[in-house]
């Protein structure tokens, strides 16, 4: 099989940090979200609400669908995703989320290859 005939896959990784100044305008989003989904059986609707009620991160979770950022890119046909939240600590000074500092670790590790 030639390079060309092949499908080629491009893993993207986007990693984003949000501030949540408002998490009762994001929960009560989310809530809505949630009740406006008519295919979600009610078990699971009582299981999300109560999750999002709970955690902020879940509340995101069901309010942003990372598979939009390339809905509309011609030339590629989505083969798998996945995605998570979490709360995190966030420092912007600390070297930790140094964007540029990421990516100075992956040329170390390529010229150590």
């Amino acid at each position: 099989m030639e390079t060309s005939d092949t499908a080629r896959y491009v893993r993207l990784r986007v990693d984003l940090v949000l501030e949540v100044p408002d998490p009762d305008a994001l929960t009560g989003a989310a809530l809505d979200h949630i009740k406006a989904d008519e295919f979600m059986p009610d078990e699971e609707r009582s299981h999300a609400e109560a999750a999002v009620r709970e955690d902020e991160a879940e509340a995101l979770a069901y309010l942003v669908d990372p598979t939009d950022l390339i809905a509309e890119v011609p030339g590629v046909e989505l083969a798998q995703a996945s995605w998570s939240t979490e709360p995190v600590e966030y420092d912007p000074e600390s070297m930790e989320w140094d964007i540029d500092e990421e990516d100075g670790v992956f040329d170390e590790e390529d010229d150590n290859a």
